[in-house]
């Protein structure tokens, strides 16, 4: 048995974090990179569906991630915003020597974007390339927001193709059931998407040569060791077009999970030495890890926002002229979405949990603040005079009378805020920083409402589980005479 757990322990300490965007192909990737290193002997850190190409690229130079799959042509666009095309040979040299990073050898399959309609739509009004469009300035485009925005995305290519149309900025996963249900008539679409046939898309052909090569490889820190470079080489060449559509497939319409399709593939190109671990299997264990996560997360914020709140509520009850700046500047951090608060905490502090803790900190500020503050305010300007008459100290009557009397409201702005950031906690997961979120990310860029419930309703419950962890201490803590009791 010793001999045995001795073998099992992983065979290299150095733990190598791998993160993907919140697409489908993109988790697939680096879910696959992920098992075949684990399988090799190393310990995976997974940062998966982090927001976009940004987050991912400045979590890849911060040295927050290690490896993530990226394309060729959005490195080129949309990161480096290079004029001309390089060679995928001279990028991977302008990578190595400029940024320290490196791009390995090309999964094999070109992922490039293509404008899409329903094909008998395209029939009726005669649709074939994207140069036809111009003659149907009516339609309605939905594109992607990360599209909208790249330089290789709608503004160029309108320019280029000669359209006017005003685009509608959707998720990309939704756009296909908008297409569908004849919504929108365009949309753009990443050519070994699963859905294209799943919906019967044309793709119209780009007969100008707009969009590059968008060749997907691993892109990898150079200080990562060269033999977690030389296990992924073994990926080279072995994912073609047909493949990548396949793999997206038995994720999008089979309801794999990224670890099955991506275990799937694996092994049936030969390349893992252990074939006996079942991923299916921890599913539950996968639950209860994020769960914990997101607990973790909350706790610590509250417990943060705690310390800083309460006395800062007790300071400004009793400095009453600094009291409406500092309540107008926490509401202010209220009023920040809480999506944008998130992406803001990324320059500053990075992707992950720091910054997710800290935006979930400022977002529960506001809730313990004004009502320690209002608690302490409203407390009978009767009760304030016999305790002063009593010959009182300010610290005895804070301690003695004040405070005990404003505690049932005080522990109400606390459980406010607890309900608040078991909820604004879903979001931290796309930044990176795990929790019961990604089920819900995974689940929208999939259209799945089932994966969605996986995260939803473990969230809706832990919000429950708050509410009466706080109910019990309100009788625990509170004495029963400054209980209110409903009237009859």
């Amino acid at each position: 048995m010793l001999i045995s757990l001795l073998f099992s322990q992983p065979l290299h300490s150095q733990t190598i974090k791998i993160g993907s965007k919140n697409f489908p192909e993109s988790n697939i990737l680096a879910e696959i990179m992920a098992q075949l290193l684990e399988d090799r002997g190393f310990i995976i850190e997974r940062r998966f569906g982090l927001g976009g190409t940004i987050i991912c690229y400045q979590g890849l130079t911060n040295a927050e991630i290690d490896i993530y799959p990226e394309y060729s042509g959005t490195i080129e666009q949309a990161i480096l915003k290079l004029k001309e095309s390089p060679t995928y040979s001279e990028l991977q040299k302008l990578l190595r020597e400029n940024h320290s990073l490196e791009l390995l050898d090309s999964f094999g399959f070109n992922n490039t974007y293509a404008f899409a309609v329903r094909a008998e739509f395209a029939k009726s009004e005669n649709l074939k390339n994207m140069s036809d469009l111009r003659s149907h300035p009516d339609l309605r485009f939905g594109l992607s927001q990360e599209f909208l925005e790249r330089g290789d995305g709608w503004r160029p290519l309108a320019k280029t193709y000669g359209l006017t149309a005003d685009p509608l900025g959707m998720e990309h996963a939704l756009s296909y059931a908008a297409l569908e249900q004849n919504k929108i008539d365009v949309m753009d679409v990443y050519s070994t998407d699963a859905e294209i046939q799943k919906y019967d898309l044309f793709c119209l052909e780009d007969d100008k040569n707009f969009f590059p090569a968008y060749l997907a490889a691993p892109l990898i820190r150079n200080d990562v060791s060269i033999e977690v470079k030389s296990i992924l080489n073994e990926l080279t060449g072995m994912i073609d077009n047909k493949e990548m559509q396949n793999l997206n497939a038995s994720v999008a319409l089979d309801r794999k999970s990224f670890a099955e399709a991506a275990r799937s593939f694996l092994i049936s190109k030969n390349l893992l030495k252990d074939i006996s671990t079942n991923v299916s299997e921890r599913k539950w264990q996968t639950l209860a890890q994020r769960a914990l996560t997101h607990l973790k997360l909350v706790i610590i914020a509250l417990l943060a926002a705690m310390a800083v709140a309460i006395p800062l509520g007790i300071i400004i009850y009793r400095l009453p002229k600094i009291s409406k700046p500092v309540i107008y500047f926490t509401g202010l951090l209220q009023t920040i979405p809480a999506i944008a608060l998130l992406a803001f905490m990324i320059a500053p502090f990075g992707i992950g949990t720091v910054s997710a803790l800290i935006a979930l900190f400022l977002y529960a500020l506001l809730p313990i603040l004004r009502s320690t503050f209002a608690a302490l305010n409203t407390i009978d300007p009767v009760l304030k005079k016999v305790s002063v008459g009593m010959g009182l100290t300010t610290w005895q009557r804070l301690r003695h009378i004040e405070i005990p009397l404003a505690a049932p409201n005080m522990l109400a702005g606390i459980r406010t805020a607890a309900v608040i950031s078991v909820g604004t906690a879903t979001l931290a997961a796309f930044i990176g920083a795990g929790g019961l979120g990604q089920y819900i990310f995974t689940g929208v860029t999939l259209n799945d409402p089932i994966i969605i419930m996986w995260g939803a309703i473990p969230a809706a419950l832990l919000a429950i589980l708050v509410e009466l962890i706080f109910e019990v201490l309100e009788r625990w803590l509170i004495p029963k005479h400054l209980l209110q009791k409903q009237v009859q």
